[in-house]
């Protein structure tokens, strides 16, 4: 759905609204680096039937948000568009049709749904035809105001700081699938986690001991190493002194992790495997290392180990992890906030991957 439709039928509702005509976002009109995204006032969304309209109090940046802006994903997006898959925020204007939600009430944004209703209890949910990530099919978060299907919020009940929440939902209920569903983890088991101090790897962690695992966790200096103990890794590898393999194997007794989530891919994937047992799980979850990978195929047959990919989530995965975090168990990884009209600078940090956990953008904070 482009977003020239977006705009064309919310035009069209009748302008009863008590939102102001127009909004600062950050908006992308051409792909490149992070200075393309420019501070800009627009036109402010109104709520189509069954939608709502959000005042967006933080939007989360992710991994994802840099590969759009460059356009080395998704090169036919259509511009111009507003990023962001995260988001927390206060419902402040209702569509035709709505119950369930009040204005004012405090809500998260899934971080993926279908637009027609048929299709919501199909599972894997991301397989559906109308399926859309907000940030990527539809304009996110990176605004003042957001507008969402009505049945696609959740309330935010986790008494956090609406930057602390908006850290949480694609990479908790994503991380909760690669870990718990893909990559069958379970308590007792040995897990390893590539780049643990990234925003994903972060979560995988948790959740990882949330299950009840032990885990091992691969940085590139000692200031991450420090992070990723913190979040409870039980080996830090650090891949610049130290061999991957050796140390888990090490580690296992010998028998290599039982599941590996790697977020890297590229060359490191090879060594992800190499560190796995036979028999063992290998979820692939990114490429920040490169989209190409090598690594021996009959050492992989004849291990009998399984390579298997994991991106989205169901809405029972992040409901999980909210549980989680409500129990105290999975904290969120906010390492900072910006305000909005430094969302290039925030980019340029994310694109040299001088983040520990997550940024979050303050849509308000001027």
């Amino acid at each position: 759905m482009s977003t020239a439709t977006i705009q064309e039928t919310t035009n069209k509702q009748p302008d009863r609204s008590f939102l102001p005509p127009t909004m600062k976002a950050a908006v992308l009109r051409q792909f490149g680096p992070p200075d393309v995204l420019k501070y800009e006032e627009i036109d402010t969304p109104r709520p189509k039937p069954g939608h709502v309209v959000i005042k967006v109090l933080a939007a989360g940046m992710n991994r994802l948000d840099h590969y759009l802006r460059e356009g080395s994903v998704m090169p036919n997006l259509s511009l111009p568009h507003i990023l962001g898959v995260d988001a927390v925020g206060e419902v402040v204007e209702l569509g035709e049709g709505i119950t369930g939600v009040q204005i004012g009430e405090r809500v998260i944004p899934a971080p993926g749904f279908t637009l027609r209703e048929a299709d919501d209890r199909n599972r894997p949910l991301a397989a559906s035809p109308s399926f859309v990530v907000p940030g990527v099919h539809v304009w996110g978060s990176y605004a003042q105001y957001m507008e969402v299907p009505a049945r696609w919020v959740v309330k935010d009940e986790t008494g956090l700081s609406p930057a602390e929440v908006a850290t949480l939902p694609v990479v908790l209920g994503t991380s909760a699938r690669a870990v718990k569903q893909v990559g069958e983890v379970k308590a007792g088991d040995k897990v390893l986690v590539t780049a643990g101090a990234s925003g994903s790897g972060s979560m995988h962690i948790q959740v990882a001991k949330a299950l009840g695992a032990k885990v091992a966790a691969t940085v590139r200096d000692d200031v991450k190493g420090s992070y990723v103990k913190s979040l409870g890794a039980d080996l830090v590898i650090n891949i610049r002194k130290e061999d991957v393999v050796d140390r888990v194997k090490a580690w296992s007794g010998g028998q290599g992790a039982d599941v590996a989530i790697d977020n890297v891919g590229g060359g490191e994937l090879a060594k992800t495997i190499e560190a796995v047992r036979p028999f063992g799980i290998i979820v692939a979850y990114g490429f920040s290392a490169g989209e190409e990978a090598t690594f021996n195929v009959r050492e992989f047959f004849f291990t009998q180990k399984q390579l298997r990919g994991s991106i989205f989530a169901d809405p029972e995965d992040l409901h999980w992890g909210l549980d989680q975090v409500r129990a105290g168990r999975i904290k969120p990884t906010l390492d900072r906030t910006f305000p909005l009209r430094r969302a290039a600078e925030a980019h340029r940090l994310l694109a040299d991957n001088q983040v520990k956990g997550n940024f979050v953008l303050l849509p308000w904070d001027d």
